[in-house]
Parts: structure tokens; sequence; C-alpha cells
């Protein structure tokens, strides 16, 4: 017969945690739908982490769109805000949408004239990135102040080597044709690769 009681303590013991666990979700639900624009957005800048620099262009390394959207529009969908980066008219722009309130923080850059089809996707994508770091004041990387004066942005990665290309490259390293420093700015290196520079 105490087994019942035990059962019986452990139930209604569980039936509170429960409730307690319920009215908090309940309170932090509301809290989320009183927050504004400003204080939704604060919270997502204290969540979101450093961005991975992972692409290489004019012998520096960034973190491209891709790197960018990854760390923060999941943090962004938690807070109750949404990202959105249309074309308007001539310019990109990156838009931060409170889902509750409709309020909204924007971000533009106009494109550049004159410029072919492949010119145009790569300043799309360059612009991209840049709205979106201005719009959440991310730390800024220093890596293409030669491409701002162009006009014609381009952003490159590096390629890979094949083990034949790169036994290659360790022969020119050796006569001194070549320099271990070039040959990692220029290619992406396997950890292999590097152990044998």
């Amino acid at each position: 017969m105490q087994k019942f009681i035990i059962f019986d303590e452990n139930k209604n013991s569980m039936e509170k945690e429960i409730k307690t666990a319920t009215e908090k979700i309940k309170e932090l639900n509301e809290l989320g739908n009183t927050l504004t624009l400003h204080q939704k957005l604060h919270r997502a800048k204290l969540a979101i982490g450093k961005v991975v620099k992972n692409a290489m262009s004019h012998h520096s390394k960034y973190a491209d769109l891709n790197a960018i959207m990854a760390e923060v529009e999941p943090v962004l969908l938690e807070n109750g805000l949404i990202l959105l980066q249309p074309i308007q008219g001539n310019s990109v722009c990156t838009q931060i949408v409170d889902i509750d309130s409709g309020a909204m923080l924007q971000s533009c850059m106009d494109l550049p004239q004159n410029v072919n089809p492949q010119q145009m996707g790569s300043a799309i994508s360059y612009y991209r990135r840049y709205t979106l770091q201005s719009a959440l004041s991310l730390q800024a990387v220093d890596d293409d102040g030669q491409q701002a004066s162009k006009e014609q942005p381009t952003e490159t990665k590096k390629e890979s080597l094949s083990e034949a290309r790169f036994k290659a490259a360790l022969e020119s390293i050796n006569k001194g044709e070549f320099t271990t420093e070039q040959l990692k700015a220029k290619f992406y290196l396997t950890k292999e690769q590097e152990a044998q520079l």
C-alpha cells in the first residue's frame, strides 16, 4: 500500500513540475510578444556567435554569405525575426522583420551599373553579405579594400590540389621556384598536405 502512496506523491510532484514548466513557457511566449523589434534584435545579437572566416579573397580570409547566414538566420528566427534580402529597384536590401509587429529594420546598397550578368550575380551576393553585416553591426573583415574601389566585386575561393600537383609544387618549393607561403595563399591544402610542408 505504501508503494501506491509514493506513486501518488510522485504523480502530484510531476503534475506540479509540468504546471510550473507550462506557466514558464506561457510567460516566455507572452514576453516574446511584448518585446519591440530593437529588444528582439538586442537578444539576437547577444546570441550570435563569431562567424567563421571560411573564404579567401586577395590573400585575406573572410566569412562568406553562407557562413554568415548559417550563424545569423537561426538566431533571428528563435527571436521572432525573419530575414529577407529582396532586390528593390536597383538596390539589394536586407530586411529584418519582427514577425509579431511587422516592424522592420532595413539596410540597402545600390547595385553597379553597366555590368554583365555574371558580374551582377557576384555583386548581388557581395551586397547581400555587406548589407546583412551592416544591419546587424557584425564585425567587418577588411578583406576587399581593392574590390570596393573596382565596383565589380568578385569572390574567389582557393582550389584544391591533387596529390600529383601537390608533389610537383613541393618539388618547385625545394628548387626555390615557389614558396610555401605562395602555395598556401593560392591553394586550399588538406591537413595531410600541410603536414608535409
